[in-house]
């Protein structure tokens, strides 16, 4: 697509991506490679603002239709008013992909490609923790290589060859224990800023099961692309991704119901919606029969029709999937073995002297010889001959690999080519934590099992307790059951609430290290999120909860009462729930599952429960200031025996030692004045317990890399 400037031009389009608006003030040429290779050229008024999509390889058929003076002739004939001019163009962006921004340089050129080059990488695995010996084992060896635009490259090697470690570190997705150099376009690579128009598709699909394909990008549209964006380009948008992905007759279906090859397409879909121009795949046809395999490389294929630079990691490739690739990297044991067109791989082994044997997949026999359990002295060899990736010269153009870093005169640098604006995220926070609610609500109400069990096992051990101590509120011979009964109430909310989010927190931990890496929300409005949309059903449970055992038990009849039992259940459940974030955040389901309990041991013990706190030996009663489950009791027996309640019902044929509740909660030692200081105890338990699962929520996302 080629815009020739007049004398009178002022500035190019700006930022060349999807659904972006371009203003021009000069006559423009539309070049449209077709079959019938037409010229379409428009003379436009001042400033019409014309919408060119770019998402495809191929576009839409163009509606831009003769020539005018003015921008309101030009769409009279599509029936448009105004001076908005909405087209298409086709175009072979096989054969052109060059289009113009607005880089403040007085209308040069520039590319919307990325060319990637790093230098002496390697990669230092530490093993071990804090019970046992740490020890490194190097896994990248000062290795080297150049992937370009409209490339789709293959990195393989046998298991354990450091194929996934070096997609991480080009990507960023690992940063610890790397060193060497990476640049981009020439220049450093500054990893804020290459972030931005680049993106990671792991190797196992980390969706949203229960969101439909629409919904899910829908929910990627919103986060990913700025606010400025309307609602029908997004559209427009999703409609292009998923018809070039095949997935047009998937939208209706939950991701859960997908084959594997549509779960993978949808995983790339996903990442489309921003246009991203560096896309990393961790083995992407792992898992997908060979029809699958085929589909998914030849959508790879096209999209490098775009201009865009594809990596992807790959195990073992049959000899047509082989073919697709324009450029292989092999590596063996840390070190690149060969790099350069696919075609050339065969030259390469013949000029090593181990030609590959005629009708033998060039990918099988290669990947034999990186194997050093046949033997070193071949890798070596190779190894050398490519000198570990610094050698360019089986490239189909190796003239044109000449170029040294910092004095490459083709595309500008990252930071020229992405968006000027230096926000880390394409939308705002508010927006972020609008879209993220909005999809937990979803899930919430998808997943009616969850829902209902939530709810259900409230309402049923609701009425079991209440069985079990039928009015015992009310009856003066019955205290100590009714004090055991508010321990178990609070032993309920705290064992159901907390395991519940140990065994469910961590499957998200998956998909928001995914989302959060390729830059779809700020993990302050993740974690927001996830806590307020929690709040609804934990509410709801905990209300029926309360109001079968509190009225099935006949504990005293005042609402100021009960509202103080339900306020002080509630912070238990939201105080438990920051328990089991906690964990949650930083240990997976089984390790967890023993932990949380564990936990619950001391604060069982410090509670009040059993042994009286003024019984506990010093050191053990400062012990007690650190079990929520303390302040809790408290609140729930000055609810129901505090606040100068009188004298208790007792049955003539019983002796009521408790009759008198003040004498009750001297014995429980439990003062009737502190219930102040037990609500702000809890909600000072709260802060303090939901800042630290985000702070460990967030030094797990930093430990992953």
């Amino acid at each position: 697509m080629n815009f020739n400037r007049g004398p009178n031009f002022k500035r190019c389009i700006k930022c060349p991506s999807a659904d972006k608006q371009y203003s021009v003030h000069t006559q423009i040429r539309i070049d449209r490679q077709s079959q019938s290779s037409r010229v379409l050229t428009g003379s436009v008024a001042d400033s019409p603002r014309i919408s060119i999509r770019t998402m495809e390889a191929v576009l839409h058929e163009s509606t831009f239709v003769g020539q005018s003076k003015d921008a309101a002739a030009v769409v009279k004939s599509n029936g448009v008013n105004g001076d908005s001019v909405n087209f298409s163009v086709k175009v072979n962006l096989n054969q052109e992909k060059t289009l113009i921004c607005d880089d403040g340089t007085n209308g040069k050129m520039c590319q919307n490609t990325v060319d990637l080059e790093f230098q002496n990488i390697s990669f230092r695995a530490t093993q071990g923790n804090i019970f046992t010996k740490r020890t490194t084992k190097e896994i990248l060896h000062q290795v080297g290589g150049r992937f370009q635009p409209g490339q789709l490259i293959a990195i393989m090697g046998p298991s354990g060859a450091g194929k996934s470690t070096l997609l991480d570190v080009l990507s960023g997705y690992r940063i610890r224990g790397v060193t060497g150099s990476v640049y981009v376009n020439g220049q450093p690579r500054s990893l804020k800023e290459f972030r931005k128009t680049s993106c990671y598709i792991t190797q196992d699909d980390r969706l949203q099961p229960l969101l439909t394909v629409d919904e899910n990008m829908w929910v990627a549209a919103d986060l990913k692309l700025p606010s400025s964006v309307s609602n029908s380009n997004k559209r427009s948008i999703i409609n292009n991704i998923l018809k070039t992905l095949n997935l047009e007759n998937t939208k209706k279906v939950r991701a859960a119901g997908l084959s594997g090859g549509q779960k993978k397409r949808l995983s790339i879909a996903l990442e489309l919606v921003n246009n991203p121009m560096v896309m990393f795949l961790d083995e992407p046809t792992t898992g997908l029969d060979s029809s699958s395999c085929s589909t998914c490389i030849t959508l790879l294929k096209k999209l490098t029709m775009q201009g865009k630079t594809i990596i992807c990691t790959i195990h073992q490739p049959s000899a047509t999937l082989f073919a697709m690739f324009d450029q292989v990297y092999v590596v063996g044991n840390g070190y690149c073995l060969y790099q350069g067109s696919t075609n050339k791989l065969v030259p390469f082994l013949q000029d090593c002297g181990f030609p590959c044997p005629q009708y033998h997949n060039p990918a099988d026999y290669v990947i034999e010889l990186a194997c050093i359990e046949h033997g070193p002295e071949k890798p070596e060899y190779m190894r050398d001959i490519i000198q570990n990736g610094q050698s360019y010269q089986y490239f189909n153009e190796p003239e044109k690999m000449k170029s040294t870093i910092c004095n490459y005169p083709g595309p500008k640098p990252i930071k020229r080519v992405v968006s000027s604006d230096e926000s880390s995220f394409p939308t705002s926070q508010f927006h972020q934590l609008g879209v993220l609610m909005r999809r937990g609500f979803i899930k919430a109400y998808r997943d009616k099992m969850l829902t209902y069990l939530r709810i259900g096992t409230n309402i049923i051990v609701g009425l079991m307790l209440g069985s079990l101590y039928w009015k015992a509120g009310s009856d003066g011979s019955k205290v100590l059951d009714n004090f055991n009964l508010l321990f178990a109430i609070l032993l309920h909310h705290m064992m159901s609430t907390m395991m519940l989010t140990i065994l469910t927190f961590p499957q998200e931990m998956s998909i928001l290290i995914k989302e959060h890496f390729n830059r779809w929300y700020s993990l302050k409005m993740y974690y927001t999120s996830v806590t307020i949309v929690d709040i609804p059903v934990s509410v709801i449970g905990c209300f029926l909860f309360s109001l079968i055992i509190y009225y099935m038990t006949d504990q005293p009849n005042d609402k100021a009462r009960f509202l103080i039992f339900f306020v002080t259940c509630m912070l238990v459940v939201l105080v438990a729930q920051g328990v089991g974030l906690t964990i949650g955040a930083y240990f997976d389901v089984v390790n967890g599952t023993f932990v949380g309990p564990t936990l619950m041991v001391p604060m069982m013990m410090f509670s009040g429960f059993g042994v009286r706190l003024r019984d506990l030996p010093t050191i053990m009663y400062y012990g007690s200031f650190t079990s929520y489950l303390r302040y809790g009791l408290e609140g729930v027996v000055q609810a129901v025996y505090g606040m100068d309640r009188g004298i208790l019902q007792c049955p003539e044929d019983k002796f009521c030692f408790y009759k008198y509740p003040k004498t009750f909660l001297e014995i429980v030692d439990v003062r009737s004045d502190q219930f102040d200081n037990d609500i702000i105890a809890l909600l000072l338990f709260l802060f303090v317990l939901r800042i630290a699962a985000y702070v460990v929520l967030r030094y797990k996302l930093a430990s992953v890399r």
